[in-house]
């Protein structure tokens, strides 16, 4: 998504599970499959003059979870939806010392209106996606619910029709078929 704009942004690491070895102006904190913007990961990564700014990329964007993000120190929220371009300008706004969310005021909650996401060409909705990477990192239905702020009827529901889409019956083969068509999360370094 951001390789057309490579003269103006470069992906240096994809991995904030360990300490950011090159700093950086900007990190843009995807939440798809992790933490929202309401844990502690994002006051952990916001204390760390290494990452820069914090921007959180999410098709999460309550107002309560917009607000807590800002309040833990991060500089801007991006709804998914947003488009390449805008994002990208968004990302030198940021870095140049704005705070910057963008936030569609017309979409649907918890739909992307357009954009990329594992499972896509499959037939999965982004949140079926979601809960499907989560299923394959291990997560209870409980856990699932927590994190991505749905009830738990709700995640069983996406869950069987994810399920149909895929063509599996069992968690296990779910999460063999995550393994397989790119539900864990990347982890790339380039080391300066």
């Amino acid at each position: 998504m951001l390789a057309p704009f490579a003269d103006r942004v470069q992906v240096v690491e994809l991995n904030l599970d360990t300490a950011t070895i090159t700093p950086v102006d900007v990190t843009l904190y995807d939440t798809f499959a992790q933490n929202q913007a309401d844990s502690e990961d994002i006051a952990r990564l916001a204390s760390n003059p290494t990452n820069g700014r914090i921007v959180v990329y999410s098709w999460n964007a309550q107002p309560e979870l917009v607000r807590q993000a800002l309040d833990r120190g991060c500089a801007g929220y991006v709804d998914k939806s947003t488009a390449a371009e805008d994002l990208v300008s968004a990302i030198e706004r940021i870095a140049a010392g704005e705070v910057v969310t963008l936030i569609p005021a017309s979409k649907p909650a918890g739909e992307p209106l357009t954009g990329h996401w594992p499972g896509k060409q499959h037939g999965l909705s982004a949140r079926e996606a979601e809960i499907l990477a989560l299923i394959t990192q291990g997560m209870t239905n409980e856990n699932i619910a927590t994190r991505a702020y749905l009830s738990i009827n709700t995640v069983k529901s996406y869950i069987r029709t994810t399920y149909r889409k895929i063509g599996v019956t069992r968690r296990s083969q779910a999460v063999r078929w995550g393994m397989e068509h790119g539900m864990l999360p990347d982890h790339h370094r380039e080391l300066r």
